[in-house]
């Protein structure tokens, strides 16, 4: 299975990254092929109808499109800024949304995932990307957030705290579980 791993986060530490990073290491078979990038290898002119007449589409969404296009599942964690997308991740795919002939995900099925300093871990954005991804295609699979990241969270370890690593692991599980499914002929 291929496996494509972000942070929807533009910040070059970001806490979402290390989370979907560290997510992904569950889906370590030896078939597997986990690809993590950056969002920073992204970064295009803010959107808008008067930029696209100007410059045209950008090479960068077209590789996005083309990273979505190769995998079999799609990890996303969405960093939450003012209780919505960062701005990094929305601008990509206003961009990536203008390719002719697709939707963003183009039917590919997605682990929604969000993180946060805070009590909530980012419920606010994991819910409107929930409400709003198979609008952009995707299927999602199962979402999952890590309240009060640098308690539950440690680099090297992942989820620390006992309830929240079983309740992502049994998630993890049904993932699986689902792409077996649908990956087997």
């Amino acid at each position: 299975m291929k496996i494509l791993v972000f942070g929807a986060s533009n910040s070059s530490d970001s806490i979402n990254k290390k989370f979907a990073t560290s997510v992904s290491k569950y889906y370590k078979e030896k078939e597997d092929v986990i690809e993590i990038i950056d969002l920073n290898d992204f970064e295009m002119p803010l959107f808008s109808k008067d930029k696209e007449r100007e410059i045209g589409l950008p090479n960068e969404a077209l590789h996005f499109a083309e990273k979505i296009d190769n995998a079999d599942l799609i990890l996303i964690s969405f960093a939450e800024n003012n209780g919505n997308y960062n701005v990094g991740y929305k601008n990509l795919v206003d961009w990536t949304s203008r390719i002719k002939g697709r939707k963003i995900y183009n039917g590919k099925p997605v682990f929604l995932l969000a993180t946060s300093q805070g009590r909530r871990g980012g419920q606010s954005v994991l819910q409107i990307a929930t409400e709003r991804m198979p609008f952009d295609g995707a299927e999602v699979l199962e979402t999952f957030s890590l309240p009060e990241f640098n308690v539950n969270f440690e680099e090297g370890k992942g989820v620390t705290t006992p309830l929240l690593r079983s309740q992502l692991e049994a998630k993890v599980r049904k993932t699986k579980r689902l792409m077996a499914e649908r990956l087997t002929p």
